[in-house]
Formats: C-alpha cells, structure tokens, sequence
C-alpha cells in the first residue's frame, strides 16, 4: 500500500513507523506528513500523540477524527512549503462526492527533541480545474470534479 502522505514510499516504509511509535519525526515536515496519513487512516490516538496539550484535549481530537474518518476521503497532499517550524500544505479530500482543498500554514514545535503540531492558518484556495484530479481519474478536475 503506498502511503497516504506519498505517491511513491509505501506505507511500511513511510509513516507506519512513525504511528507505531518505531520512530520519531525529525523535522515538522515529517510529521505533518504523518499527520497527514494519520487523517487518511483514522488514528485519531496518533493525532492526539502528536499535538501540543495546549491545543485540545484528547477527547476532541479523537471524536473528531472519528467523524471526519466516516464522512471524509483523504486523496493527496501537496507540500508547498517547508522551514523548521512552519509547513504550508494542500490536503484535497472528498465529501459527499464533492471536491475540497484544505490550504493550511501548520506551526510546530520541537520540546525536548519531540515534534508537535502547534497550531495552524487556514488559507483561503480554489482547487484549479486545470491540475490532474487528486482523485485518480487521470482527468484534469475541470473534467472530473467541478
């Protein structure tokens, strides 16, 4: 299975370590992408893991991630950039058949050689109709997902 965060590791080889607590990030891209992955797959307890206690309880976080995980289809990421405590990024998923981006700037911390999610920005993003469907079709969205 490649992994949700990549079109090209596998799961084993990417993330999964990371949720099976194998291996820690080594920088806030790493684990936004495993964050990432985490949304796609449902691991709220990864989610939580990894955020800093000052931004929600574990209650909220793992909820959430149970609802979204029912109503939600995570399709791809596209990392758009990356500095030592800041990842702007575009995770495109589905709802009742429709096409969304989500465009966030996500801060991170590092405590005691630890990466946590901080908090986040969220951007304001058309999906452009002229990029390849994040849904696989091979179609440009224009012609897929309008």
């Amino acid at each position: 299975m490649n992994c949700p965060c990549s079109k090209t590791l596998s799961y084993s080889e990417c993330c999964e370590p990371l949720h099976k607590n194998k291996n820690v990030a080594t920088s806030s891209e790493q684990l936004m992408r495993s964050r990432y992955s985490a949304y796609a797959l449902g691991l709220g307890e990864y989610l939580y893991e990894t955020t800093d206690p000052k931004f929600a309880s574990r209650e909220e976080i793992v909820e959430y991630i149970s609802q979204s995980k029912e109503q939600l289809e995570w399709l791809q990421l596209d990392v758009i950039s990356s500095s030592k405590n800041r990842v702007e990024f575009k995770a495109y998923y589905m709802e009742d058949e429709k096409l969304f981006v989500l465009h966030e700037k996500s801060e991170f911390i590092n405590i005691d050689g630890k990466w946590f999610y901080e908090s986040g920005e969220l951007l304001t993003s058309k999906i452009e109709r002229n990029i390849p469907c994040p849904c696989g079709s091979g179609k440009k969205v224009k012609k897929c997902h309008k």
